[in-house]
């Protein structure tokens, strides 16, 4: 089967790649020039780990191409991906403008029947308006079907994800779309991945919902860490008590800065707008969102706290810089929040980062990014845990003590254990542990 992936971003590339080790071939599409013209050198935009190997291999084996023409990706295909950017408006809708310029040019250039499959997380009811669009814009009729198929994919592990997920959701229509989606994810179906087939309008939901559930589920616990440093409770010991019963599960109850990156702030936000537009406040959501939002604030309040409650003229080292380990991706990161305000509060922020650092730098100008984490510590006054990278999690603590200027840690992941941190010296502060 041939299929077009339209947009090369993170979900475009990552879901282009998978489907060309299904034995797909695969033509992805981007007005980015630039971007298709390093694919084409083998040169990945992105971090993301097994991604570049799965790449150079397709490409190779002639299973995974890269063009700037939709003209050939729409007429190449049988089915047609939209996986384009929907970032916020600033009043938290989702910004259709990307889908919009592909559904109509998807439209002047259809020459048979195709299977349109919005890959984009979209408000409920973009199918049918991306139908409508492409009609409005064919040269000549052609049948076609609109097919929502949401993606599930975690950073850093997107490809596992995609491989081997724990569902596949299908929102069509035709039984003509749907044995093509059927045929198209085959593989998974020898696997016995549960396929949910339901309506478009249906998909479109089950992709907001669970993303908005999960966002609730981590600013819930951070609640109940904060009450847990007054109350003198431990948040983990909570946490794992609550995991154990099989309603509420152990993921996602780790307390922390707060949830970042590219789905969890937009796709609540734009749950939250929808309701408002019909008439239904999605009151739950809606504090998920204002928690998350002073939760990251919070961080900084503790982070002064710990330096002795005056951050003016000290210095800060923060380890990590991306919303979560395994990915560059800086968007809505909480260290984003933290490192201005610690800024704003006359601190000097030293950083590092294993990967993120070149997309950070053009964000944070007056922070400065050092080659690793020792070299962040040496001369710092407190010392902030803000991304749980593995090669945190064994750092030689001893010598980051004898680098400081102060002996003071303010792990915001919760990495270490605090008697073992007092036992070396440090003034330690974490998040939900008394």
């Amino acid at each position: 089967m041939h299929i077009a992936m339209i947009g090369t971003g993170y979900v475009g590339l990552v879901s282009g790649a998978c489907f060309a080790e299904f034995g797909m071939h695969v033509l992805c599409m981007d007005t980015d020039a630039d971007k298709i013209a390093a694919l084409r050198d083998g040169r990945i935009p992105i971090y993301e780990p097994g991604l570049e190997e799965m790449v150079k291999r397709n490409v190779a084996a002639g299973r995974l191409d890269f063009t700037t023409d939709m003209r050939e990706a729409v007429e190449k295909s049988l089915v047609i991906f939209i996986a384009v950017g929907t970032p916020r408006h600033d009043d938290g809708s989702a910004d259709l403008s990307a889908v919009e310029a592909v559904a109509r040019e998807i439209g002047r250039h259809m020459n048979g029947y195709k299977v349109i499959v919005d890959k984009s997380t979209v408000p409920v009811g973009t199918g049918k308006w991306v139908g409508e669009v492409i009609r409005a814009h064919q040269e000549r009729p052609a049948a076609f079907d609109v097919v929502s198929n949401p993606e599930f994919l975690r950073e850093g592990a997107a490809i596992e994800d995609f491989l081997r997920p724990n569902r596949v959701v299908i929102g069509a229509e035709s039984e003509q779309a749907k044995a093509i989606m059927r045929d198209l994810y085959r593989p998974l179906f020898l696997n016995e991945t549960p396929m949910v087939f339901t309506s478009v309008e249906s998909a479109e939901m089950i992709k907001y919902a669970s993303n908005a559930f999960l966002a609730t589920k981590i600013s819930f616990i951070n609640e109940i860490a904060n009450l847990c440093e007054k109350v003198g409770a431990d948040v983990h010991h909570v946490a794992k008590g609550m995991g154990l019963d099989g309603r509420i599960s152990s993921k996602f109850l780790h307390p922390g800065p707060g949830f970042g990156g590219s789905c969890f702030p937009k796709d609540t936000s734009a749950l939250v707008q929808l309701g408002r537009k019909l008439g239904v406040e999605m009151k739950v959501v809606g504090s998920a969102v204002e928690v998350n939002e002073a939760q990251k604030r919070r961080m900084v309040d503790k982070i002064e706290e710990a330096a002795g409650g005056e951050l003016s003229g000290k210095t800060a080292a923060v380890l990590g810089l991306s919303f979560k380990p395994n990915t560059d991706d800086m968007r809505e990161a909480p260290a984003l929040v933290i490192v201005r305000g610690l800024l704003e509060r006359g601190a000097g922020v030293r950083a590092f980062d294993p990967v993120a650092m070149p997309v950070a730098r053009p964000l944070m100008p007056d922070v400065a990014f050092c080659k690793d984490e020792y070299e962040a510590a040496e001369g710092a006054d407190v010392l902030v845990l803000v991304t749980e990278w593995n090669q945190f999690r064994m750092l030689d603590m001893e010598r980051i003590r004898s680098l400081m200027r102060a002996p003071v840690v303010a792990d915001l992941r919760n990495i270490y254990e605090p008697e073992e941190m007092r036992r070396l010296g440090f003034t330690y502060t974490c998040v939900g542990r008394a």
